[in-house]
C-alpha cells in the first residue's frame, strides 16, 4: 500500500518537475514578452519565422510539435498585429506560405535578450544547461521520435 501511495504522490512522478519548471521559467520571461504584444507560443513562432524568412504552417507545426488548431488563430493573431503575412500558395490552395513584415523583421531586435533571460532564470552553469538541453532532447526523441 505505500509503494502505491508513493507512486501517487506528485513529487514522485518525473512529469511534475519538468511542466512546473517550464511553466515558471516561461513565466519569469513573459513579462518581457508583454511588452512587445507577444506570448511565449507566439515568440517561438516567429523565432522559426526569424530563422526560415519564409515558411508554411505544417514546418512551424512540425518544428514546435503544434497542431494547425493551434497555430491557426495564433498566426492570425500575429498577422493581426502586423509581424507576419499569410498568403495562399498558388499551386496549393489548401498550403499557407508565412512571411515577415518589415515589423515582424524589427521585433527580433527587441526580443534578442530573451534566451539569456531564460538561461539566468534557469540558474544552471553553461556546462549543465548543456546537459540539461541534451537530456531533454532526448526526452523529445523517445516521446516524439524527434531527430537528435
Amino acid at each position: 500500500m505505500k509503494k502505491e501511495k508513493e507512486r501517487l504522490d506528485v513529487e514522485t512522478h518525473v512529469g511534475f518537475p519538468l511542466y512546473a519548471a517550464a511553466k515558471e521559467v516561461f513565466r519569469a520571461c513573459q513579462p518581457e514578452l508583454t511588452k512587445v504584444g507577444l506570448t511565449y507560443t507566439q515568440y517561438l513562432v516567429m523565432s522559426v519565422i526569424w530563422e526560415l524568412k519564409s515558411v508554411n504552417l505544417k514546418a512551424i507545426g512540425t518544428r514546435l510539435f503544434l497542431d494547425s488548431g493551434t497555430l491557426t488563430p495564433l498566426l492570425r493573431k500575429l498577422e493581426l498585429k502586423g509581424f507576419i503575412v499569410r498568403e495562399r500558395v498558388k499551386e496549393d490552395e489548401r498550403s499557407m506560405e508565412i512571411t515577415l513584415t518589415a515589423k515582424g523583421q524589427s521585433l527580433q531586435k527587441k526580443v534578442r535578450h530573451i534566451p539569456e533571460l531564460i538561461e539566468s532564470n534557469i540558474g544552471l552553469s553553461p556546462e549543465d544547461l548543456q546537459v540539461l538541453q541534451g537530456l531533454l532532447y532526448k526526452v523529445l526523441h523517445n516521446v516524439k521520435g524527434y531527430k537528435i
